[in-house]
């Protein structure tokens, strides 16, 4: 894959040119419309200059109802911070965290002088997002976005998403049988079409090219060096930028403390 050297401003500047297209196709809550309005997007999306191949494979996508019903059913954010650690094996991340940090010191030591963000809230978020790379998803990431930018509930978000990923493919930075996970989410520390844009610093299927990029996306979003980032301190509202699920920030706070030796 080809590296992702964009700069914010130009992705801000991009994306400002798509949000123009607004609601021209009909979104759906079923797959009944989907077909209808995949041709319509099609449309909009090659006078936006995105090419035949791209539109093709978009074309070629289902209406991903696996991914619908994982949207419609994200319970665990809704635990107690206990409930949801248990759940997504917080002792294991941890325990697993800290012998990475041992075993990779060198590559966790140049991603904090460069970005100034240390291992433990890295090492927490790749081990809660695939268990340190285990769990990236087997979901067709192009069919996934496609479906959620269709589908009514959050169509305008994911529709940006929608038009990072065809760029992407365009770019040759994705290719149209992508793999993710439900929601279109890709790569170490699943990053989302517009975030890859923004932030990516190569292949993000590589464990150091997706630590790297969380770390830039944590500092594009506040990271201060030297900081604390558990609820309160500094840190914490670029831990919130990642997730907006208050149980998932506090653990990643949380599990990041621990893996960096705290109690």
């Amino acid at each position: 894959m080809l590296r992702t050297a964009f700069t914010f401003s130009a992705t801000l500047a991009m994306f400002a040119c798509f949000s123009s297209q607004a609601d021209a196709a009909q979104c759906g809550s079923s797959s009944a419309g989907y077909a209808a309005w995949k041709q319509e997007f099609s449309g909009e999306a090659r006078a936006k200059g995105v090419s035949a191949a791209t539109i093709q494979a978009l074309m070629a996508t289902n209406y991903a109802q696996a991914t619908i019903n994982a949207d419609r059913g994200q319970r665990s954010f809704s635990l107690s911070l206990d409930q949801f650690l248990a759940k997504r094996g917080a002792t294991t991340i941890v325990a697993r965290g800290r012998s990475l940090k041992a075993s990779q010191g060198a590559l966790f030591a140049s991603i904090q002088q460069r970005y100034g963000v240390p291992p433990g809230p890295l090492l927490a978020i790749w081990g809660m997002e695939t268990g340190f790379g285990s769990q990236r998803g087997n979901q067709n990431m192009l069919a996934s976005i496609a479906t959620l930018a269709y589908d009514c509930r959050r169509s305008a978000y994911f529709t940006e998403h929608l038009y990072a990923a065809l760029q992407l493919i365009d770019r040759g930075v994705l290719s149209p049988g992508q793999r993710g996970s439900m929601h279109g989410e890709v790569g170490q520390t699943q990053f989302m079409p517009k975030a890859i844009l923004a932030y990516g610093t190569g292949n993000l299927e590589n464990s150091a090219n997706a630590l790297n990029s969380t770390a830039n996306f944590l500092k594009a979003h506040g990271w201060r060096t030297g900081a604390g980032y558990q609820p309160g301190e500094p840190n914490f509202a670029a831990i919130q930028a990642w997730n907006a699920a208050g149980v998932y920030q506090k653990a990643i706070a949380l599990m990041g403390r621990q893996i960096d030796g705290g109690e």
